[in-house]
């Protein structure tokens, strides 16, 4: 009962490093670092950073 099998660590692997990986892409392709999406794991910053990167300039969208 104290241990886990491989099937639990896979399984959480897959819930918290494929998010992760989607988010990264994501936030490359708006013209930020990928690494930014480490910062999600923190959780008060991870708020502030959704609040930074939605009120941000974009470098991916120049200005129209």
């Amino acid at each position: 009962m104290g241990s886990f099998s491989i099937w639990h660590w896979i399984i959480v692997i897959v819930v918290v490093i494929l998010p992760l990986w989607f988010f990264g892409r994501a936030v490359g392709k708006a013209g930020f670092s990928p690494w930014w999406v480490l910062v999600a794991i923190v959780p008060v910053v991870n708020i502030i950073m959704l609040w930074v990167f939605a009120y941000a300039k974009w470098p991916a969208f120049p200005d129209r």
